[in-house]
């Protein structure tokens, strides 16, 4: 008994030894990616000779004065809600049309869905940027170049493959069981889709419109070629105009990244939980 005991603590140690190097790389890693960031946020309250004459300083008391003159002198209120107006929109048409189609593909039998199914998943193969050529074409024979509907239609339909590919999945774990019990109450298709169906993968729809929030907030390329008028641009096409060809207000880029960067760490503290449940939903069948 006493061997098996001194046998078992002296397994134990290198996994320990293991778990505590894991731990400690975890940590200085966690330290390099939130350093540029804290970087950033300290600049922002910094004048920008300040910054140039000593780069890792902290100035006490902090100014806020490069905030107030990005939101207001720079016209970022302008960027911000323009961006809030794209990504909301493009975001919340895809989702839903997602939603609608992959029901849809999940319950129907029929052989014309599996080659529907495929079309949709086709627009995975292929990144959105290489068809920023017919996609301007296209807008071009519409009118729709500098416009913010255009882009939203550009955005809403580049989410949907990605959106149906993981919401089709969900829907298919979803026993019919449940709704062959709501048709003998006699719920309607309708009925059945909007008050039995969605709200089971509710965590799945909430992570796929985060997943698409964020690369539609970020996104430089698109807005860069199809906007125009500077009363159009988006936050990143904003903040590209922050640098000079011969010199760049730092402390007003640096007020700039945060206010773009602040609404994506709210939506991930108030949405974590939702999209760690969309991920892992089903992983204990």
């Amino acid at each position: 008994m006493r061997n098996f005991s001194t046998w078992q603590n002296t397994s134990e140690k290198p996994k320990r030894l293991g778990n505590f190097v894991v731990m400690g790389l975890l940590i200085l890693y966690s330290f390099i990616a939130l350093g540029p960031l804290l970087l950033m946020v300290v600049g922002s309250f910094r004048t920008s000779s300040a910054i140039f004459t000593n780069p890792l300083g902290f100035e006490w008391p902090p100014s806020v004065q490069s905030f107030v003159k990005a939101w207001d002198q720079a016209h970022f209120s302008v960027y911000f809600l323009n961006s809030i107006l794209v990504t909301v929109s493009s975001v919340l048409i895809s989702t839903s049309v997602s939603v609608l189609a992959a029901y849809a593909l999940a319950r129907s039998r029929a052989r014309s869905m599996r080659i529907l199914e495929a079309t949709f998943l086709s627009g995975l193969m292929l990144p959105i940027q290489l068809a920023i050529v017919p996609i301007f074409h296209l807008l071009d024979g519409f009118n729709m170049i500098d416009s913010l509907p255009g882009l939203i239609l550009v955005y809403s339909a580049a989410g949907i493959p990605f959106s149906v590919f993981v919401l089709v999945a969900f829907f298919r774990q979803l026993p019919e069981d449940l709704e062959e019990a709501s048709v003998i109450d006699g719920a309607s298709a309708f009925r059945r889709f909007w008050s039995v169906m969605v709200p089971l993968v509710r965590p799945a729809i909430a992570a796929v419109a985060i997943f698409r929030f964020v690369p539609v907030w970020n996104d430089f390329l698109y807005p860069l070629i199809l906007l125009r008028s500077s009363n159009h641009y988006t936050l990143p096409v904003g903040l590209a105009s922050f640098f000079g060809q011969y010199q760049t207000d730092w402390s007003l880029l640096f007020a700039g990244l945060v206010i773009t960067t602040l609404p994506l760490i709210i939506l991930f503290l108030l949405a974590s939980k939702q999209v760690i449940a969309g991920l892992t939903a089903g992983m204990g069948k």
